[in-house]
């Protein structure tokens, strides 16, 4: 069986409640050429962004089960509060349908806003015990009362963490929203190519000096895109906790969680040089396949020599990891991040 750890799916118009569109929320247009919030917009092009066309395409490519995380525009970072509690619970009750109605096919993940914390305990409670949902999706970072951008693994976020690990969730974190907490003029794609890495090393630091995969033993957590720049930047962090100890007294060691057994990360690295480094830092492992359809950052085709699986299977081809450790990472090591058996999937 081949499991997509990190894909994305559209509702369709008519499923997007009208106050969305009203307030400028979030829609799509009737025509499905673009999808649009506030004065952004950007063009649905390619193949899978609905859920037709997301089936045919996950046959043709043989993606027998798929793991669908929550859309980044609706983080809601910096939303009014009803606004954001209508919002998610839309997102929320969406993901829930497709994986009731698609059980086989699809597992779903959910998202809360820090910011309203009573509100997002709520709504983990709703998620887990009405949905039985099990992954949790978190953005990198998020907006608090004071207008200041904090990292997910700030404690003013454990409750959530706390909740989670009652439940024993998975958890999925994301980056969004860099050119909102970046000064830097939005063009040549910076925030998607340069920041949103940066994003999610960021967030791995602070995850890792405050020890959360120890402190919260039962959640197992997922860091997008391979977590990049925080894999190449380990030595950096290391260098810094050893040269500079009174910034980061009672803080933990990073070279004491690398590799932890429940940090993972997604194979979206776009080469297999830097797949080589992620399997020699943190162990295949904790590699999950993560295609991040169907955006066009995504392995989708169409995009120069990309398809969905194209960076693993060159690594098997040049011996950065066994044929046994690719199909592990396309199956057995996201049935560990979620905390499933294969016969949870065979509804």
């Amino acid at each position: 069986m081949r499991i997509n750890g990190h894909g994305h799916i559209l509702p369709e118009p008519f499923q997007i409640p009208k106050f969305m569109k009203e307030k400028k929320l979030f829609w799509i247009d009737e025509d499905k050429k673009f999808m649009r919030q506030g004065d952004w917009s950007r063009p649905i092009t390619g193949k899978g962004f609905f859920m037709k066309e997301k089936m045919e395409w996950m046959n043709q490519h043989k993606i027998d089960h798929a793991v669908m995380l929550c859309l980044s525009q609706l983080y809601c970072n910096g939303w009014e509060k009803q606004d954001c509690i209508d919002a998610i619970r839309f997102q929320n009750d969406f993901n829930a349908s497709v994986q009731r109605d698609y059980p086989a096919k699809f597992t779903c993940g959910f998202v809360v806003q820090p910011l309203y914390m009573d509100n997002a305990l709520m709504e983990i409670e709703r998620c887990v015990n009405e949905f039985e949902l099990k992954l949790l999706c978190l953005p990198t970072h998020f907006l608090n009362a004071h207008g200041e951008w904090l990292s997910i693994a700030d404690d003013e976020v454990d409750p959530i963490f706390e909740l989670a690990n009652k439940y024993k969730l998975a958890i999925q974190i994301h980056p969004y929203d860099g050119e909102k907490m970046i000064a830097l003029k939005n063009q040549y794609w910076r925030f998607h190519l340069v920041w949103m890495m940066a994003q999610c090393a960021d967030s791995l630091h602070l995850f890792t000096l405050r020890n959360l995969p120890n402190k919260y033993p039962n959640i197992r957590t997922s860091f997008a895109h391979g977590g990049m720049l925080g894999i190449a930047n380990y030595g950096r962090r290391i260098q810094g906790f050893d040269g500079r100890p009174d910034i980061f007294d009672k803080l933990q060691d990073p070279r004491k969680t690398l590799g932890h057994k429940n940090l993972y990360f997604d194979t979206l690295v776009h080469d297999s040089h830097t797949l080589d480094l992620l399997k020699k830092r943190v162990g295949v492992s904790q590699l999950i396949m993560g295609l991040d359809d169907p955006f066009p950052l995504g392995e989708i085709e169409g995009v120069g020599t990309s398809y969905p699986g194209r960076v693993v299977d060159y690594a098997v081809e040049i011996g950065v990891i066994t044929q046994q450790e690719g199909k592990d990472i396309w199956h057995k090591n996201i049935l560990d991040w979620l905390g499933i058996t294969i016969k949870a999937l065979d509804k």
